[in-house]
């Protein structure tokens, strides 16, 4: 089950990388990349048998912040 889980997250975090591959996208900004850091945390943190809020928090920080992180298209 808990395969299932993170083969369908995996799925998932590809196919939204595409909403922010053009740094020009209105979908391109912090705030979006803030809700689905946050999606994807709790989704992998309830996969792995921890805590959905903690998991989602810490996505969201990891979310939020990777508009300045080198290598990643900047934020919108």
């Amino acid at each position: 089950m808990r395969i299932t889980t993170l083969l369908l997250a995996a799925v998932t975090a590809v196919s939204l990388s595409g909403c922010v591959s053009n740094p020009n996208s209105p979908t391109n900004n912090a705030a979006v990349r803030t809700i689905g850091g946050a999606a994807a945390g709790a989704v992998i943190a309830d996969a792995t048998g921890g805590s959905k809020t903690k998991g989602a928090l810490v996505g969201a920080l990891v979310g939020g912040v990777s508009c300045g992180v080198p290598g990643l298209p900047a934020c919108y």
